[in-house]
């Protein structure tokens, strides 16, 4: 365990406080409040077109972090390891693991390995904690009547290349998981003014659960308009050859945010000038009637996108 953790992961993580291998990290105290998250990761196959279960892994909890208004700092990263997983396969996901936490500028500060005997495991499952300092306040409970719910691109990517590619549906299109650090991107959307009230990454149940959890026990709604949602064609016929709903599969690179009414066109204009906000758009207004979330369909008549009630889809982070 020794020799692996020195000559394999210290090899990809270069923070000097890892590199010490205590069993703390000493962190220096910030002036402003603290975020702090931490997520499991499980998702099968760990390798998939657009990323792999490292990449997702410090990405998924930079993102956490990032939607609660805050700076990512430090990140810790565990590991739990099948007996048989290939060298070549860990290095490879230690290598993106390690690139997008430096491409985001985050320490990983601190971490844990463990090796499980064979049928124990499922290949690697990894779990990251975060540390973040809080620059906004955000909250549900600033929520008002007349926001609007703009996303930062297209919808269910990451679900649905998931799906094809662990199902072997042999559906030839070019769809990637969307998995991506979204902190500049957020950060770029507080900075256009004090009018952003709420923002959740649409991950597991997709952007009817973020939307649904954002309204419970606030007494307000939301309307979603069919026809402003961005969903790429390939992403749509999929689901439909699945019989899926897009606005219930898993994003990992895309954010949601409910902004207020009168700074909604600037916002929108700063997250469309992100690389990761090119295909953003409002999709959406809060109402005090109807409660709930609901759909305006393209030929005008509604119906309520109510929360799942079990997992749409297991394994998909």
């Amino acid at each position: 365990m020794s020799k692996l953790i020195k000559d394999v992961l210290l090899k990809y993580f270069d923070s000097k406080i890892l590199q010490r291998l205590e069993d703390a990290a000493e962190l220096s105290k910030p002036k402003d409040k603290l975020a702090f998250t931490t997520d499991s990761y499980v998702v099968d196959p760990i390798f998939f077109p657009g990323g792999d279960i490292g990449k997702l892994a410090i990405c998924g909890t930079i993102n956490d972090l990032a939607m609660k208004g805050a700076i990512p700092k430090y990140l810790s990263f565990a590991l739990i390891i099948e007996e048989g997983l290939a060298f070549s396969d860990l290095e490879k996901i230690l290598k993106s693991a390690a690139h997008a936490a430096r491409t985001a500028g985050v320490s990983v500060v601190c971490g844990d390995t463990k090796v499980v005997e064979k049928g124990k495991a499922d290949k690697i499952f990894i779990t990251t904690s975060g540390v973040g300092v809080i620059k906004r306040d955000l909250g549900k409970e600033k929520i008002r009547a007349g926001d609007r719910v703009m996303i930062s691109g297209t919808i269910g990517d990451h679900g649905i290349a998931i799906m094809n590619e662990r199902l072997k549906l042999g559906l030839e299109f070019n769809v990637k998981s969307d998995v991506a650090a979204l902190h500049s991107l957020a950060r770029k959307i507080l900075e256009a003014g004090s009018g952003v009230h709420f923002m959740r990454d649409p991950t597991r149940g997709g952007v009817v659960s973020v939307l649904n959890e954002a309204v419970d026990g606030t007494g307000f709604g939301i309307m979603i308009d069919e026809c402003a949602l961005p969903i790429k064609k390939q992403v749509r016929g999929a689901s439909e050859i699945l019989g899926l709903d897009p606005l219930y599969i898993a994003n990992e690179g895309k954010l949601i945010a409910i902004v207020d009414r009168k700074d909604a066109t600037s916002i929108l204009k700063k997250t469309k000038s992100h690389p990761f906000g090119r295909n953003a758009a409002i999709i959406g207004e809060v109402f005090r009637e109807p409660k709930g979330v609901w759909l305006r369909t393209k030929i005008g008549g509604t119906h309520p996108l109510l929360q799942l009630e079990a997992e749409g889809l297991p394994r998909i982070c």
